[in-house]
């Protein structure tokens, strides 16, 4: 086993883990940051979206070795920087606002990959929402409330 260094949520952590260990395993095991879920297993599901150095990655497909030196940003990590200033983030209360979470499973990926998404500018458009979590699966809500959650930060940040 190796000791890994990075950074999660703003914090520096070392893991001593084996090279191969996902992610996602440490995250949820190692680090108790349960906010990442496990759906699928195999990157089809996008329940286990995080940011890595700023990029959208499932985390069950990235082995910790590759971390090393990086950025981790999870959904607890996105709650984090909004609690410093008193709230939730911005998605997170237009989630709950337009009933865009349910069962929780594709929560945390679907804030993530929306983080991602307008972190990088995008915008209210329906087709580049759709198109920016079309890695992320949903089987409760369905996507209409999710999109309409997304495009209200999109157009309240534009």
């Amino acid at each position: 086993m190796s000791g890994f260094r990075f950074h999660v949520n703003g914090e520096a952590v070392e893991v001593d883990a084996p090279g191969m260990r996902r992610l996602l395993d440490v995250l949820r095991e190692d680090l108790a940051l349960t906010g990442t879920k496990e759906g699928c297993g195999e990157g089809e599901c996008g329940a286990c979206a995080v940011l890595l150095d700023g990029q959208l990655v499932d985390a069950c497909l990235v082995p910790v070795c590759q971390v090393e030196g990086g950025i981790v940003r999870t959904v607890e990590g996105l709650a984090r920087r909004a609690q410093a200033e008193g709230s939730l983030d911005d998605l997170q209360i237009a989630f709950l606002e337009a009933g865009g979470a349910q069962c929780g499973i594709c929560t945390p990926g679907m804030l993530m990959s929306a983080r991602a998404y307008l972190d990088a500018g995008g915008g209210p458009d329906e087709g580049a929402i759709r198109e920016a979590i079309a890695g992320n699966l949903c089987r409760c809500t369905g996507y209409t409330k999710i999109i309409d959650a997304i495009a209200r930060v999109a157009s309240a940040a534009g």
